[in-house]
């Protein structure tokens, strides 16, 4: 099954990385997030990637292109020139497709309609990392038989609360009260997603289109109370790293289990 991943935004409230890199291509460890979630993907044998690219996308595609023989020991033979990797790579299947600078994610996935080789397909974002168990979420998608599947994240507020009674505070809780159900990303789509997007730039697939899936009762949301994280800013990134340097805590590192 095909794996559609968002690559193409410009992370304007990332600036500290991305004046030089396109957002996916951030570092968590010694990777960048779209190695990451690939390799998520991978755990659950899914090898067949299409870049949707946008924003420096000629630079993930320099950055795969270059990958086997800068993320592999490998041997060079002086006589004929030819490399004998030490490890075998990953079998990913990835293609490229450039869906323009300023385009919206609902018309990014539109414009890729043409690379779909199956009636479900997945696709993500380039910035998110969860330990969500794929197969479940297909699983479920199937089951509910509608045209496309998000994963539903709980979201907390990041700030104590507080209740007041006559100016006095009669509880404080921190960081515990619970705002809803967000839009967490990894969705599972048929081809009839297509038929509620535009080729048009401005086509934005978290608008309209979802809310056009849900009036026509083809949207269903497969809940994930695991960990998950979307680097918006570069306190997100900060934090990734933070986790993935805590040896302890696996988090999204599920191919390492």
């Amino acid at each position: 099954m095909q794996v559609f991943i968002l690559c193409g935004g410009q992370g304007t409230r990332m600036r500290e990385v991305t004046e030089n890199l396109p957002k996916p291509l951030a570092m968590i460890g010694n990777r960048p997030i779209l190695w990451h979630i690939m390799k998520i993907y991978e755990h659950y044998g899914f090898n067949d990637f299409v870049l949707l690219l946008g924003y420096k996308g000629d630079t993930i595609k320099e950055y795969f292109m270059d990958y086997i023989w800068k993320q592999h020991d490998f041997i060079l033979n002086g006589e004929d020139g030819s490399i004998t990797l030490l490890k075998k790579p990953e079998s990913w299947k990835i293609t490229f497709v450039d869906t323009g600078m300023e385009t919206m994610t609902g018309a990014r996935i539109k414009k890729a309609e043409p690379f779909v080789n199956n009636e479900t397909f997945m696709v993500t974002y380039g910035d998110g990392l969860s330990d969500i168990n794929l197969h479940k979420l297909l699983t479920f998608h199937k089951e509910q038989g509608k045209i496309a599947t998000v994963t539903g994240i709980t979201k907390k507020s990041q700030y104590g609360t507080l209740t007041l009674e006559d100016g006095l505070a009669t509880s404080f809780e921190e960081k515990k009260q619970i705002d809803g159900i967000i839009n967490g990303g990894f969705f599972v789509f048929n081809r009839g997603v297509f038929d509620y997007l535009e080729s048009e730039d401005n086509c934005i697939l978290e608008q309209t289109p979802m809310k056009q899936l849900v009036e026509n009762q083809q949207l269903s949301v497969y809940m994930h109370h695991g960990f998950w994280i979307a680097m918006d800013t570069y306190k997100d990134i900060l934090t990734a790293n933070e986790i993935w340097k805590n040896s302890n805590n696996k988090s999204w590192k599920v191919w390492m289990e």
